[in-house]
């Protein structure tokens, strides 16, 4: 804080009854052991229900963290479709689903709907009523098996290829060009279509 002119100094008054004000932090252990119990009673109702939901596998933002794999909010409706697992019937058995996201890779897509294959395999649906099965509960050998409540697992972020010899033809490609050119005939490939509809009338009106 500067001061200008002939003013007097200030004179703070900051040694006010600060100890009654102070926070403490001594209920840490109590806390801890008020979470762990939470935790028990949570596991308790959930039964043999998995302890997290499944989410997607998906890349970082930016350059930066793009080589990591984390998990998404949700799966796409496209990966839900490929695996054979309907939006409803993903929510009644721990899958979170994210109508909003899009899936920008083939790899990206493929990668999720082998990790909702791995997941059908291990689930386990219990009926509601014992005597009483519906479609898509488990059969009576399957609700025998062990459960396990452990989340599945993050794949690998990278699948390192064994190291080759750069072929000829590699050398000879251009990937700059290829990607101009094919972005060049996705951008007028409506309007060339028209083009040639419009010549193949004109044809067929001179024919007549």
């Amino acid at each position: 804080m500067g001061f200008r002119h002939n003013n007097v100094l200030h004179d703070n008054h900051f040694r006010k009854d600060w100890q009654s004000r102070v926070r403490t932090w001594f209920d840490q252990p109590g806390r801890k052991l008020r979470r762990r119990t939470a935790r028990k009673t949570k596991a308790a109702a959930l039964g043999v229900r998995p302890v997290a939901p499944l989410r997607p596998a998906v890349r970082g933002q930016t350059v930066r963290y793009n080589r990591k794999l984390r998990e998404g909010r949700g799966f796409t409706l496209a990966e839900l479709k490929e695996a054979g697992i309907g939006k409803k019937e993903a929510r009644g058995v721990g899958i979170v689903v994210d109508h909003r996201r899009r899936n920008l890779s083939e790899e990206g897509k493929k990668l999720n709907v082998e990790r909702l294959n791995a997941y059908k395999t291990r689930l386990i649906v219990f009926p509601r009523k014992a005597g009483k099965p519906k479609k898509g509960d488990s059969s009576a050998e399957d609700l025998k098996a062990v459960t396990t409540r452990a989340a599945l697992a993050l794949p690998a972020a990278f699948t390192h290829e064994a190291p080759r010899k750069i072929t000829d033809e590699e050398r000879k490609s251009e990937a700059f060009l290829t990607l101009r050119s094919q972005r060049s005939t996705a951008r007028h490939d409506g309007i060339r279509k028209i083009r040639a509809a419009k010549k193949a009338e004109e044809e067929a009106n001179k024919k007549k």
